[in-house]
C-alpha cells in the first residue's frame, strides 16, 4: 500500500498528520505572533488550518537572500546547500509495501481549493535540501537558490528516488534507486503580502512510482 506523509524533526520524527493539520509561520515571539507585511517568519509550528491550535515547533529556516537562509531566529545566514537534511523544515515521506522507484515528484503551494492556483496573500520560498551529513558544510546537492512556487505556474521539482533518509538522491536528478521508503527534505519560508491571517494557503505534493 502506498502512503505519502509529512514529518518535522523534534528530536524524533513527528507526523504532522497525527496532530493538527499542517505548518504555520509566526513571528520571533513564538506561536500566535504576527509576521510583519514583507518580513519573513521567525518561528514555525505544527498547527491547524486556521493557525489557532498549537502543536510542536518545527525547524525554522528564514529566507535571507536568493541562496541563503537563517536557521532559527538569529544569525548571519547559511548557504542552502550547507543545511543538513535534519535541519529541514519539512520531511516529505513516501512509503510502499514493496521497493519502488519514485519520479516526477512535484511540490506546489496553492490556495487549498485548486492546486493550479497560488496561495492567497502570502509569498512562499521553498528549497530542496540534499545533504545527508550532519555538518554545515557546503557540499549538499540540493537547490542552490530558493524557488517561489505558485500553483501550477511555478512548481518545485524534487529529486527522483532519494531512498530512505534521502541518502540516494545524489545530484538530485538521476537516481533510479528502488526502496520501500523515499524521503525528501525542504526548507520553507513565508512572508505575508498583506495584514491578517492567511488561511487560503496549502502545500500539495504528487509523484509517480513504479
Amino acid at each position: 500500500m502506498a502512503s505519502l506523509d509529512f514529518y518535522i524533526n523534534t528530536g524524533t520524527d513527528f507526523s504532522i498528520t497525527s496532530g493538527p493539520s499542517g505548518l504555520g509561520f509566526f513571528g520571533n515571539a513564538g506561536f500566535g505572533a504576527s509576521v510583519a507585511v514583507g518580513a519573513w517568519q521567525g518561528r514555525t509550528f505544527v498547527t491547524d488550518g486556521n493557525g489557532t491550535v498549537q502543536g510542536p515547533e518545527a525547524k525554522n529556516i528564514k529566507f535571507l537572500n536568493a541562496g541563503s537562509g537563517i536557521l532559527g531566529q538569529d544569525g548571519t545566514g547559511i548557504g542552502l546547500q550547507a543545511i543538513p537534511n535534519y535541519q529541514a523544515t519539512l520531511n516529505i515521506r513516501f512509503t510502499h509495501g514493496s521497493a519502488v522507484k519514485a519520479q516526477n515528484v512535484e511540490l506546489r503551494i496553492y490556495d487549498r481549493v485548486n492546486i493550479n492556483l497560488g496561495a492567497s496573500g502570502v509569498t512562499t520560498k521553498v528549497a530542496e535540501l540534499i545533504h545527508p551529513g550532519i555538518t554545515q558544510v557546503a557540499n549538499g546537492s540540493g537547490d542552490p537558490q530558493w524557488i517561489t512556487p505558485v500553483g501550477s505556474s511555478v512548481v518545485v521539482n524534487l529529486a527522483p528516488s532519494p531512498g530512505m533518509s534521502g541518502f540516494f538522491a545524489g545530484n538530485g536528478s538521476n537516481s533510479t534507486y528502488s526502496d520501500v521508503r523515499h524521503d525528501w527534505y525542504t526548507a520553507i519560508s513565508a512572508s505575508p503580502d498583506s495584514i491578517g491571517a492567511k488561511t487560503q494557503y496549502g502545500l500539495y505534493c504528487s509523484l509517480e512510482y513504479l
